[in-house]
């Protein structure tokens, strides 16, 4: 675990319960990736709600075309070196793929990413019967879950590509369904990933639980970038819905502070970085 440094402000921990409390008074969620221990260091110092560890490891670590080839013992591995730089801010993991291809698949990688690696919650992907399943059964064993919906990375073959989901009516009557049904299966937290901005709103209406949106539109409860997008140094073209917040700031922990004070007023995601 992070160790504070009495020159920084102690932050009162971010908690499940926390989260819904800031969904309800309107309070914007800051979400980052991180990946090791120094840059959660930085999305600490930073005030970041919550930190996720997320599978597009595979890609902007280990150089991957997808999120696909990523291990559970990778995700552990990544998950115990944030959780060393972190104190306040929650820690979610996600599920890699085909760990939810059964409950007991799905139980397992829980208990591990949250008892050995030190998550709070765990992610997972998608609305399927079998992933219903996989949320009742890890909330039941009290390991919270942060589902994942619209556009889902480990759907990649499925979608063609990193596509856009939910612009045709039938498609974004079906995502809204989704999120229903996740919620109702015990899922805390709801990521909401390329979609049209008007169903991203319906979504965060709908949904009793936080929505945390990218490329999902501002109406969302709270936003997540991948930490390299933002800072401007993924390899190729910038996603539409991200911002490099480092260029012109001087440093990593001013463009993160940049990204938190910007999620928090509304300023980001703008029009620009939207989907109609």
């Amino acid at each position: 675990m992070y160790v504070h440094n009495a020159d920084t402000p102690a932050r009162k921990p971010v908690t499940v319960p926390g989260l819904h409390a800031m969904k309800a008074e309107g309070r914007r969620i800051a979400v980052l990736t991180a990946y090791d221990a120094s840059f959660a260091w930085q999305l600490e110092r930073a005030g970041v709600d919550v930190a996720l560890v997320g599978d597009s490891l595979g890609m902007v670590m280990q150089g991957h075309g997808s999120t696909l080839p990523v291990t559970l013992d990778q995700m552990v591995y990544h998950t115990t070196m944030v959780s060393r730089g972190l104190e306040a801010t929650l820690l979610v993991a996600d599920l890699p793929f085909m760990a939810d291809r059964d409950v007991p698949h799905a139980l397992e990688a829980g208990a591990r990413l949250v008892g050995e690696a030190g998550a709070a919650m765990v992610k997972i992907e998608g609305g399927a019967p079998h992933v219903l399943d996989a949320i009742a059964a890890l909330t039941a064993r009290a390991i919270p879950v942060c589902a994942h919906l619209g556009l889902t990375p480990q759907s990649v073959h499925k979608f063609g590509g990193f596509r856009i989901q939910g612009r045709e009516q039938e498609a974004a009557e079906r995502v809204l369904a989704e999120a229903l049904a996740v919620q109702a299966a015990g899922a805390d937290l709801l990521v909401l990933e390329g979609v049209p901005t008007a169903l991203g709103e319906r979504v965060t209406k709908a949904a009793g639980i936080p929505v945390i949106g990218i490329g999902a539109g501002p109406h969302c409860d709270g936003q997540v970038l991948v930490i390299q997008d933002m800072l401007g140094i993924t390899r190729g073209k910038r996603p539409k819905f991200s911002k490099d917040f480092l260029a012109g700031r001087g440093s990593v922990a001013a463009a993160i502070e940049a990204y938190v004070a910007d999620v928090r007023s509304g300023a980001f995601p703008a029009p620009e970085h939207c989907f109609n």
